[in-house]
């Protein structure tokens, strides 16, 4: 099987298991007890948490654990706007590609705080257009929440235009898919989200870094543990295991982004050129090394995945977070695709360490599609 959804998820690589097993099986004590079990696992989970900020260019103590990628953009936002004591309500702003996490709790801020929220449009490629952000900020605008890089379409933002343009309104970078392939640190954002499932780490553990002097609401309120940001027992284990995991993909991420560009590249134009009614969407250029999404007209995406899969290769059309849903795909709407397009949608997302044969992939794809237009 040949596995190409590594946008949603991927294996936990070795080096990150070894890392963990200790704190699942001997040093097990709670990092917020004083004795010295507990301060053992203190002292590990402190440096993780100085692993992680130094990869995102920030202080240990901007690092906060989640469970990962909904909380982070869920604590950033809402903290964030919940936190600028004396404009409540106010202001947020957002686009329309944004992950379902960020749409979801900016409705939420609108809905039950009444907030006023804009929802930016975007260009065909996705891209959010600066001078749009600039003349939506207003005096009262408490937070702005842009995606480093999309997660169906693998558009990458222009974020030095789009922190400029912010006019120093905290900005939350959405850096979930952009971690391993795209740099971290030097982004301007003021909170950055990652999650541990993207870079080899597993499911469950994720990391909000929001600059230390930032107001910030905790979404979850106990024992105070994470410096009173995110009351709840630490996962030591996973913490751990999402420092290395960053560490790795950080140290390899020239070659691994070189790599996957180049097969991404052949792949895409091997299936434009041999595809009849294929269209890549997102920006051609300026997109994530190691994705490349389509539509195919006169087909259905689901039918296309379900024939790839038949050949050994598994992908999606889209985000794992709206897998089952009925409803076309919001990013593909607003790039201006049509409903019927946007059910047409497969996508292909690459592992860091071997992308796939480009000639031998396209030549499936363009089976699955002759067979899905055939059955017609």
């Amino acid at each position: 099987m040949l596995y190409l959804d590594h946008a949603a998820g991927g294996p936990v690589r070795p080096e990150v298991l070894d890392a963990m097993a200790p704190f699942l099986l001997g040093r097990y004590g709670n990092p917020s007890s004083v004795h010295t079990v507990g301060e053992d696992v203190s002292a590990a989970l402190e440096d993780a948490r100085r692993r992680i900020a130094a990869v995102l260019g920030m202080r240990a103590g901007d690092v906060v654990f989640t469970s990962g990628g909904t909380e982070a953009n869920n604590l950033a936002i809402a903290g964030i706007a919940l936190g600028a004591r004396g404009r409540r309500p106010g202001h947020v702003i957002t686009t329309a590609i944004e992950h379902s996490s960020v749409l979801a709790v900016c409705r939420y801020l609108e809905r039950m705080h009444d907030y006023d929220l804009d929802i930016l449009p975007v260009d065909a490629h996705g891209r959010v257009r600066p001078a749009d952000i600039a003349a939506a900020v207003r005096v009262d605008t408490a937070v702005i929440s842009i995606g480093y890089a999309n997660n169906e379409i693998g558009t990458v933002q222009d974020l030095a235009a789009v922190a400029a343009a912010a006019g120093g309104i905290p900005l939350h970078v959405d850096a979930v898919q952009a971690a391993g392939w795209l740099p971290l640190s030097g982004t301007g954002a003021a909170a950055l989200s990652i999650a541990g499932h993207k870079l080899g780490a597993p499911q469950g553990i994720g990391a909000l870094a929001v600059r230390g002097r930032l107001p910030l609401e905790p979404l979850l309120h106990g024992g105070g543990q994470e410096r009173g940001r995110r009351a709840g027992t630490q996962n030591v284990a996973g913490a751990v295991g999402l420092a290395v995991a960053l560490e790795l993909a950080e140290h390899e991420r020239a070659d691994a982004a070189s790599r996957a560009t180049a097969a991404r590249r052949a792949f895409t134009d091997r299936v434009l050129a041999t595809i009849p009614g294929s269209r890549l969407t997102g920006d051609a250029v300026d997109r994530l090394p190691g994705l490349a999404s389509f539509v195919f007209v006169g087909t259905s995406g689901e039918a296309v995945l379900l024939e790839l899969e038949r050949r050994g290769i598994v992908t999606s059309s889209g985000s794992a977070c709206s897998a089952g849903s009925t409803d076309a795909s919001h990013v593909l709407t607003a790039i201006g695709l049509n409903e019927d397009e946007a059910r047409t949608a497969v996508r292909f997302s690459f592992d860091r360490s071997e992308p796939p044969t480009p000639a031998v992939l396209a030549d499936a794809l363009g089976a699955a599609v002759a067979a899905v237009r055939s059955a017609a």
